[in-house]
């Protein structure tokens, strides 16, 4: 699977949020992969986890985010799932997953709930170790700021939002991956 080709097909024009979506998504592949190469002992998908990581945000065209050149209809918190839907569609269910999980460091089905997010009722927490990975390299990258790297208590603050859940998770992440 070619990552730049499905990004070209639903970013035909050479425009800022592409720029904004090419490079944010290259800076959390490339974290990603040194990671995973620090780790062999994980076995990671390395292959999987570049496309994935290159896909995550896909779907933030669709949203409504003026900061990053968005001006979609959807509140930028439904870029995940509707992402993962594009995913899904052209046939790659894995890597709609990693759209699907990534937001904060996953969302649980309580707390969309609790907060009354605008996104569907299920649990949207990464699972693999892969989706784990791109999730956890996504903390440290905004889409505000491309050429800064985030310390890794910036990016534990950008999951704080989303319940306690989120920060225990990124705690474990950095256990496992740093």
């Amino acid at each position: 699977m070619n990552p730049l080709a499905l990004i070209d097909k639903y970013y035909p024009e050479e425009n800022e949020l592409k720029y904004i979506l090419l490079v944010h998504s290259r800076s959390v592949a490339d974290k990603a992969l040194a990671m995973a190469g620090k780790h062999p002992e994980l076995d990671l998908d390395v292959q999987f986890v570049e496309e994935a990581a290159m896909l995550h945000d896909i779907g933030i065209f669709m949203t409504d985010a003026e900061g990053i050149q968005c001006f979609g209809k959807y509140p930028y918190i439904c870029h995940g799932y509707l992402g993962a839907e594009l995913l899904r569609k052209e046939g790659y269910p894995r890597h709609a997953l990693v759209c699907e999980r990534h937001t904060g460091a996953g969302i649980t089905l309580r707390n969309i709930e609790e907060q009354q997010l605008p996104i569907p009722h299920r649990e949207m927490v990464p699972v693999s170790l892969e989706e784990q990975l791109i999730c956890f390299s996504d903390k440290f990258f905004s889409k505000t700021k491309l050429d800064k790297e985030k310390s890794i208590e910036k990016a534990r603050k950008s999951v704080a939002r989303f319940g306690e859940d989120g920060g225990l998770r990124f705690d474990h992440w950095c256990e496992l991956f740093l």
